[in-house]
């Protein structure tokens, strides 16, 4: 909020500004060297200390955060006659994104989900030209599903093989990325490609597959994290993060992945490959289960490879085997997607939107449309997808399934290369059931045991108060850079419907507020009361374990300071696992409640927020930023206010993005 003030204030008054938003979700809008040279004067609104040699020579006011939210043109008139900072002009390398609150597993699970958030429309669009290219003008042959030269569908399937191509470079680099920032953006990258085309790149014997990329994301984002902490002399430090840093990282990591990582790949590649050949004369459905068990694996790493590859040996000679590959084959997309569909809450939008893509990629024989889910939930994902892919294999062996083809999926039934057509639709939709089942039954029971029951959830720590840096440019127009540390807050409540009979489907900010979870009418007069309140509307939905447990923590972090933001809003929150999903509610006082606020008016719009403790990464301070920044809106306040009842209310919600 007081980003978005000072930006209107500087708008208002002719002055260029910009602004950094740093905090433990990442940095956007990244002040340069550049912009800090330009800059006349810099504002610094914060609750805790900030270091300020990056400022040097610069004027510089520092004030609290209110000041930013509630004085911002006074601040931008201030900082012109502001002292100026003393010290030398350091280099400055970017945030290092190592660590934070979360501490190192904290850290690493937000670098994977950044992973696997980039790589998703890289797995959608690829896979779905491919299936589109296949479908339209593929046709099958001894080598599998070929294009006629220079159509139109030769070139829709390039792009999609392109897309896929990019997957496991962009999710190893934005690993990352999260992990040591830009500088490691590059090595992320090319580990990336190391890890999905080593065999063209340097003549390995086997590609590392998803499994080699989440290696080596995490890897260079280490390196970089390291290596920037290495001391060097001061005029090595302004090439340090865009030439020492990428360069040493980058030749770092290819070497160890070339020379050390590659070897025992290309060594399980050799060994599996004799192994399963051996395995060819034995009983069907055993050698059904272990094919089909080697497809679901890594889906495209050396153990999928292996099983393929001598299957697809085997054309010719032995079809059963190609036969049980391929009713393997579409199990994971297939089984993924239908387990979105069965427990929709389980997963986020964006996780069921790439389920129904998932769907569509496995139609068609893509197994890759799976990656993203096995990336996110790997010890969950990878073992159910083994145990589909073991059943949709033995049960094609024990039928006799034959596929003269190097592909699979139902559409090489269509293309009529398989034999046995029917036993090979029973075997897939046997082995997507039971990966679907297995995933939504391993959730629920993480969900279930997901940290210790509300016993005494000790108080959690004074979260640390917004930061706003910001520099002021002067009549010339230079850039003003400002920097902003959102307020670390838990992940929004549920707000509980008081209309039922609205769809389930209304929804908003990503599933957390939905129409069971919006009340028009709080009935408490309290600030302690309408915390209760809204805690028990939230525990409506089944997320809440403990709603004493829940007011306790939530009351606790009002102690440390207001969750009153002025604007007649509050937006009371709460990490505690009395709670098993991240939840968001809404209320309206009409009366307003007194809470504190910094500009002395009662709450009117009252969000709610929780969120498990394990689950305090980075989507509750997204969402509290897309809050934020639309109740700045007075017109969007307003609406809201005056919405007749929960439908309309909800409408109103769903103007947030």
């Amino acid at each position: 909020m007081a980003a978005e003030k000072l930006q209107q204030a500087a708008d208002e008054l002719g002055v260029d500004i910009k602004v950094e938003t740093q905090g433990s979700i990442g940095a956007e809008n990244v002040l340069s060297d550049n912009d800090v040279r330009a800059a006349d004067g810099v504002i610094i609104a914060a609750g805790k200390e900030v270091d300020r040699d990056r400022f040097a020579g610069k004027r510089v006011l520092c004030t609290g955060v209110a000041d930013g939210i509630h004085k911002p043109k006074e601040l931008i008139e201030r900082v012109r006659s502001a002292p100026v900072q003393p010290g030398t002009v350091a280099s400055g390398g970017g945030a290092d994104g190592a660590g934070g609150a979360g501490g190192e597993r904290g850290a690493a699970y937000k670098a994977l989900m950044n992973g696997v958030s980039h790589m998703i429309p890289f797995v959608v669009v690829g896979g779905l030209l491919l299936a589109v290219s296949i479908a339209l003008g593929g046709h099958s042959t001894s080598k599998g599903i070929e294009f006629d030269q220079g159509t139109f569908w030769f070139y829709v399937n390039a792009l999609g093989g392109l897309g896929f191509k990019l997957m496991l470079p962009i999710f190893s680099g934005y690993i990352a990325y999260a992990l040591g920032d830009r500088p490691a953006l590059v090595p992320g990258m090319l580990g990336g490609f190391l890890a999905a085309d080593a065999v063209n790149i340097y003549g390995a014997e086997a590609n590392a597959g998803f499994l080699g990329a989440i290696a080596t994301g995490f890897l260079a984002g280490y390196l970089v994290v390291w290596i920037k902490k290495v001391k060097v002399p001061r005029f090595v430090q302004p090439i340090m993060p865009i030439i020492v840093i990428p360069i040493v990282s980058t030749l770092t990591l290819g070497l160890v992945y070339i020379y050390v990582i590659g070897r025992p790949i290309s060594w399980l590649f050799t060994h599996l490959t004799t192994w399963l050949n051996g395995m060819t004369g034995s009983s069907a459905i055993v050698l059904g289960a272990i094919i089909g068990l080697m497809i679901a694996f890594d889906m495209g790493g050396p153990v999928n490879k292996t099983a393929f590859l001598v299957a697809v040996g085997l054309i010719g000679t032995n079809n059963a085997v190609m036969g049980m590959a391929a009713a393997a084959i579409p199990v994971m997309p297939l089984g993924q997607g239908l387990a979105t569909l069965l427990r929709r809450r389980f997963y986020s939008a964006q996780e069921r939107e790439t389920g129904v893509a998932a769907l569509f990629m496995g139609f068609f024989g893509i197994s890759e449309g799976a990656i993203p889910f096995a990336a996110a939930r790997p010890a969950i994902v990878i073992p159910a997808n083994m145990l589909g892919g073991a059943v949709a294999g033995a049960v094609a062996g024990v039928a006799g399934v034959e596929d003269s083809v190097p592909h699979g999926g139902p559409i090489v039934a269509l293309f009529g290369a398989v034999s046995g057509v029917a036993m090979f639709f029973v075997a897939i939709t046997a082995g997507a059931v039971v990966t679907a089942l297995t995933t939504n039954l391993l959730i629920g029971v993480k969900e279930r045991r997901g940290g210790p029951a509300p016993a005494p959830v000790p108080v959690p720590a004074p979260e640390p108060e917004p930061v706003l840096v910001g520099a002021v440019a002067g009549a010339a127009g230079t850039a003003v850079p400002a920097r902003a540390v959102p307020v670390r807050a838990a992940a929004p409540a549920a707000p509980v419907a008081e209309e039922a009979e609205e769809p389930e489907e209304a929804e908003v900010l990503s599933g957390y507020l939905t129409a069971r979870t919006v009340k028009t009418e709080l009935v408490s007069d309290s600030k302690e009361a309408a915390i209760r309140e809204m805690a028990e509307m939230l525990a409506t939905t089944g997320n809440v374990r403990d709603v004493d447990e829940l007011v306790r923590v939530a009351l606790a972090r009002e102690a440390q300071g207001t969750t009153g933001l002025g604007e007649s809003i509050a937006i009371p929150h709460a990490k505690t696992d009395a709670v098993i999903r991240p939840t968001v509610g809404f209320a309206r006082s009409a009366e307003g409640i007194e809470w504190g606020s910094l500009d002395g008016t009662k709450a009117r719009l009252v969000f709610m927020i929780s969120v498990p403790e394990a689950a305090a990464g980075d989507e509750h301070l997204r969402i509290l930023a897309l809050l934020s920044r639309k109740l700045m809106d007075a017109g969007f306040r307003d609406r809201l206010q005056g919405a007749p009842d929960g439908a309309a209310a909800l409408e109103v919600l769903r103007e947030i993005r």
